[in-house]
Order: C-alpha cells, then sequence, then structure tokens
C-alpha cells in the first residue's frame, strides 16, 4: 500500500484540477468542502480516481449560483454536477452537501434529507468505511494522512484490506440493497475481506436484492466481471447467498462432474471459477458474460456414462446453454448488439476443434464472426482452464490473423441482383445458389464473374432436373 502517493499534476489531470478549483472556490466563499469517497480511498492506495467527488457544506442552491455551468441532477439529494473546461477538456465534477437521510421506503433512495454542517453526519450515512474519508484537497502535496478526516475507522480498515459497512451493516443494506454487491465488487477489486458482522447482514438480507432493478443488477455484475479478481468476486457472490438470488442458473454448475481426460481440473462450477480467474480488468463486457455463460448448458444436459468405457456426456450443451443465455440477457435486459455477441460466444465455444478439418469456406465464415478476436481469447481461457492444450488454439488464431481481409470477405463474384436480372426467382433454390456460387470462391474454385454465373446456372439445371425426375 502506497500512504504517500501523490497523484498527477493538474496541468496532466484535469479531473482532479476542476475539483481543485471547486474546493477553493467554496472555501473562499467561507463553505466547508472536501474530497470525498472513493477517490480519497483510491488516492490513498496509490491508484488513480477515475473521478473525483466534493463534499461541502454549501446547499444545492449556493453551489448552483456560484459556478457558471451546472446541472441540478440530483439536487433533491443535495448533488449538483459543475461543468468546467480545463486545458481544453470537459469535466464534470459531483458536488454533494453534507447531509443526513431518513427512511429508505424503497431500499434505494431515502424519502428525505436533510442538510447539515457536519461532515461527520454526511461520513456516517455512507456505505463502507474506506469509502467515508474526506480529504482536504487543498493538501494534496503533503502526505495525504495527515490530511484526512476520519470518523468511521476508514483508514484502519484500508491498512487492514477490510470491507466494513460503516455502524449498523442491516440498516446500511437495508437503506441501498445494491449494496451488497457493491461489497463484494471492492473486496474482489481491492483484494480485501469483507468484514465477519457485514458478511452475516448480507447473508440475512440476501433476498433483499430482489427489490432491485434488474437493470443496476445487470450493471453491478458486470462491473464485477470485468474489474479483475472475478473468481474470488463469484466466490463471495455464492458465500453471501448473493448468487443463488441474481444467477441461480450458475448455482446449478456446482457438482456437475466432467470427464477427467478432458476436464482433470473438476466439475464445472470449477471450470468456470478457472475461466474467470483469467479475465482481464477492462475486457469486453460480452466476452465476460460470454466466459461465464459458456457452459451454462451442462447441468441440464448431464448423462453419465452408459456402458463399459463410456464417459460423462453433454449432448446438446451449447444449443440449450443458447436458450438459457438469452434467457438470462433478457431477465437482464441487455442490449439486441449485446444480446447477440454473448449468444455467439456460447454457441460458436466449442468449434474451434474443428478448425483445422474445416473446408476454406468455412473457416472463413468462422472468422467473419463479429468480434472473432473474443472468440480467440474464450477458447484460450477455455483450454487452459481444463485440459491446457492449446494446438487448436494456435491453429486458428495463426490462420484468422494470416489470412487477409479481401479472402475473408471478398468481394462478390454473384450478387442477388444479378441473379434476379438473369431470370431467377428468390426463393429456397435461389438463397442455396447464391450460398453454393460464394463457398466455390472461397474455395478458390471459380475466379471471374462469368465462372459464378455459369456454376449458378448449372446448379439450377441440376435441381430442376432431379425435381422433374421426381422420386425413385
Amino acid at each position: 500500500m502506497t500512504e504517500n502517493a501523490h497523484p498527477a499534476s493538474p496541468a496532466v489531470d484535469p479531473q482532479r484540477a476542476a475539483a481543485q478549483a471547486i474546493l477553493e472556490q467554496l472555501r473562499s466563499e467561507g463553505h466547508q468542502a472536501y474530497l470525498a469517497g472513493g477517490c480519497v480511498r483510491d488516492l490513498l492506495l496509490g491508484r488513480v480516481p477515475k473521478d473525483y467527488d466534493v463534499a461541502t457544506s454549501a446547499t444545492p442552491d449556493v453551489v448552483l449560483d456560484l459556478f457558471p455551468r451546472t446541472f441540478a441532477v440530483g439536487a433533491h439529494f443535495g448533488v449538483v454536477l459543475v461543468s468546467m473546461e480545463i486545458e481544453g477538456e470537459a469535466t464534470l465534477t459531483e458536488v454533494a452537501t453534507f447531509r443526513h437521510d431518513g427512511a429508505y421506503s424503497d431500499g434505494r433512495h431515502p424519502d428525505a434529507v436533510q442538510y447539515t454542517l457536519d461532515p461527520r453526519e454526511d461520513v456516517e450515512r455512507r456505505d463502507f468505511t474506506i469509502n467515508g474519508l474526506l480529504l482536504d484537497g487543498l493538501s494534496l502535496d503533503t502526505n495525504l494522512r495527515d490530511s484526512v478526516l476520519d470518523y468511521v475507522g476508514g483508514l484502519s480498515d484500508l491498512d487492514r484490506g477490510i470491507i466494513r459497512a460503516i455502524g449498523d451493516p442491516i440498516r446500511r443494506f437495508e437503506e441501498d440493497h445494491l449494496r451488497m454487491l457493491r461489497a463484494v465488487r471492492f473486496a474482489a477489486r481491492l483484494d480485501f475481506a469483507i468484514d465477519p458482522p457485514t458478511l452475516a447482514a448480507m447473508r440475512a438480507l440476501a433476498s433483499r436484492i430482489q427489490a432491485v432493478s434488474a437493470e443496476r443488477i445487470r450493471d453491478e455484475l458486470t462491473c464485477i466481471l470485468t474489474q479483475g479478481n472475478v473468481r474470488r468476486a463469484f466466490e463471495l457472490l455464492d458465500e453471501s447467498g448473493l448468487l443463488a438470488e441474481v444467477l441461480p442458473e450458475a448455482i446449478k454448475l456446482k457438482g456437475v462432474a466432467q470427464p477427467p481426460q478432458y476436464h482433470p481440473e473438476g466439475d464445472v462450477w470449477v471450470h468456470t471459477m478457472l475461466l474467470l480467474n483469467q479475465l482481464q480488468p477492462g475486457c469486453p463486457m460480452t466476452l465476460a458474460w460470454g466466459t461465464l455463460l459458456h457452459d451454462i448448458g451442462k447441468p441440464a444436459t448431464f448423462t453419465p456414462p452408459q456402458y463399459p468405457g463410456d464417459r460423462i456426456r453433454f449432448n446438446g450443451h451449447v444449443e440449450v446453454g443458447v436458450r438459457i443465455a438469452a434467457e438470462i440477457c433478457r431477465r437482464f435486459r441487455f442490449s439486441n448488439e449485446e444480446t447477440v455477441q454473448v449468444l455467439a460466444l456460447v454457441q460458436n465455444h466449442m468449434r474451434f476443434a474443428d478448425t483445422p478439418h474445416m473446408k476454406a469456406s468455412t473457416l472463413k465464415r468462422f472468422f467473419r464472426l463479429d468480434r472473432f478476436e473474443d472468440h480467440l481469447a474464450l477458447h484460450k481461457m477455455d483450454c487452459l482452464a481444463s485440459s491446457g492444450n492449446l494446438d487448436h488454439y494456435h491453429f486458428a488464431k495463426e490462420q484468422f490473423e494470416s489470412m487477409p481481409e479481401e479472402q475473408v470477405r471478398p468481394t462478390p463474384l454473384l450478387t442477388g441482383r444479378e441473379l434476379i436480372a438473369a431470370g431467377y426467382q428468390p426463393g429456397p433454390l435461389f438463397k442455396s445458389i447464391l450460398r453454393a456460387v460464394e463457398d466455390a470462391q472461397l474455395e478458390g474454385a471459380i475466379h471471374t464473374p462469368e465462372e459464378a454465373m455459369t456454376l449458378a446456372q448449372q446448379l439450377a439445371n441440376s435441381a430442376s432436373a432431379a425435381s422433374s425426375a421426381g422420386p425413385a
């Protein structure tokens, strides 16, 4: 842990410079103002914050009047966005008024808020101690810890690597049920432990997560999947009881045995955890979800050995997995584009074993899959989490990277418009002719539009002769 870490200078960090300017302006007007929340935590850990938040005694109307460009996006809850341009870069800084909250009837927002001049009251309504630290932003070039206001033991928890709810964990999670998933995300990303009373409260309230919107759960799970240390996160989700609530399909992976000759690592759950452990921070969200769901159809298709020498089989697990993954994407309200890519990853993850034997046309069509690099990445993780044999991965990767784009997606030698002009009517035969002509082009059997049209005529004549002959 880097206790005395210094952030980049304002000249190269517009977000920090904007926050500094806001702090200075608020204080020049006689208001208390501090950096607050995740940016303080990250600075103390030697990490670069993705954004900076300001907490102040100034009320929203004061903030709105004090800065020329503001957005009252959450003024009801004391939150104003302040817009500035620093060194040609537009910045948005969240400025929140010190407050203490009333009851949370909806498990997300306080029914009412009351502003306060006491920063301690503001901190005590926040989620976790490591996010409840305030920092004198005007002293960023000194020892950071000397400038921290810590009312809840956050510094000690940072040192010990602990995620601990502020005050009563039951109350904190009743206020916003999504905080339970956030506890898992922070613990995994920072490689921290969850404080036992906090974890016990999560177990007790796990079912409350059902009251949270599908979109908020989806976004939190996506953060968990794309911020690193994913296996640890899913083990915590399982341990806390949250996984059974938000993704019961994943629980079914546990205890589903696999043929040891192909999967010496263990059951489908262990295999999936080994894949998740390979996901890198910042990976595409569709790759992360495709990795999680690639074998989701195995529990439903498990077939034990049927005779001596037989093995465990999962016949049709890809097709079943696509259906289950489609339902999960629908439930979490993924966009159409996201859904298509996740399902494509599930649907095609077993095809790599066939690549050395594919016809040129089949292989080129395989390479046409959107974001084929993600398919390669999933296959590599799949191999490393099982047999460790990367022969098919290396073959496909070498072929994909060495094959020019014009060979994978050549300009068609024959189009549907040209077939229609030649007198052919659209229909099943029409489509099969176009497909066969394209196959021949991809295989290198034809090279000119004239050869393509000749082949189309031959195919049409053969189909007509077969139809005239009737059944034998």
